[in-house]
């Protein structure tokens, strides 16, 4: 595969991705918190960059922009269905459109629900899809502007994609989304074993994503609900828990 793809933290859970096209030298930012640690990763690996492609419009996720739209020049492209609150914003992109890195295409896909018009950019080619924050490791994102329905469906096209389909979501969620994993799915094999792994990897200091459909298949309540009001249910636990 041509494409690297490189994790930068920010802030203080989140996660910036880098993908850089090693054919034709493209680098894309995805949802950009601040601009100083993604300034520091391409000055790292003396790559030039190409575009930053937001998710949604959260500040955490587009508090970047302007540097460095300022800085290189490049365009911002952004769900069309948040113009408003992505001022930045060069290219609207909705369901289906087409986003190129080098000669790989991401498809756009509308995944509402965390915000009103949240995307997805899935890159088939590659098995890699950006999420946001619509789903995370063992979890999904709140419903601040959307209902459980779109989050259903949202679940609904991910559990379609391929096992092996690598997400990149924007968070480390996963230690906190595990344990109340657990606590509605108990007798769940994989999930005791991916937690033993998590905890570890935390206790180490280590990031627990990008993770895999496969991966969220097995795991994950949310992605495995089978009804709207089942997820609906559970995000209502979900959001009431201290486990």
């Amino acid at each position: 595969m041509t494409i690297e793809i490189v994790r930068i933290p920010a802030l203080t859970d989140n996660y910036i991705w880098l993908a850089h096209d090693s054919v034709s030298g493209e680098t894309i930012v995805v949802d950009p918190a601040e601009a100083a640690p993604v300034e520091a990763a391409l000055t790292a690996r003396g790559w030039r960059l190409s575009a930053i492609w937001n998710t949604h419009w959260h500040p955490d996720h587009t508090g970047g922009n302007a540097a460095l739209k300022a800085a290189h020049g490049v365009p911002v492209i952004a769900p069309a269905a948040e113009a408003a609150r992505i001022p930045t914003a060069d290219r609207l992109v909705a369901e289906g459109d087409l986003v190129m890195l080098g000669a790989h295409n991401a498809v756009v896909m509308e995944t509402p629900a965390h915000t009103a018009g949240h995307i997805s950019f899935h890159l088939a080619d590659a098995a890699v899809i950006f999420v946001g924050d619509t789903l995370f490791a063992m979890g999904c994102g709140r419903l601040f502007e959307g209902t459980a329905a779109q989050m259903f469906a949202a679940m609904q096209r991910y559990t379609a994609l391929p096992d092996a389909t690598t997400v990149y979501c924007a968070h480390e969620y996963t230690e906190s989304n595990g344990r109340f994993a657990l606590s509605v799915d108990p007798d769940n094999a994989d999930l005791v074993a991916r937690m033993a792994a998590v905890r570890a990897a935390r206790a180490a200091g280590e990031a627990t994503v990008p993770t895999t459909i496969g991966a969220e298949r097995a795991t994950n309540p949310f992605l495995r609900a089978g009804t709207a009001d089942e997820l609906a249910t559970l995000r209502r636990g979900k959001d009431d828990f201290r486990g």
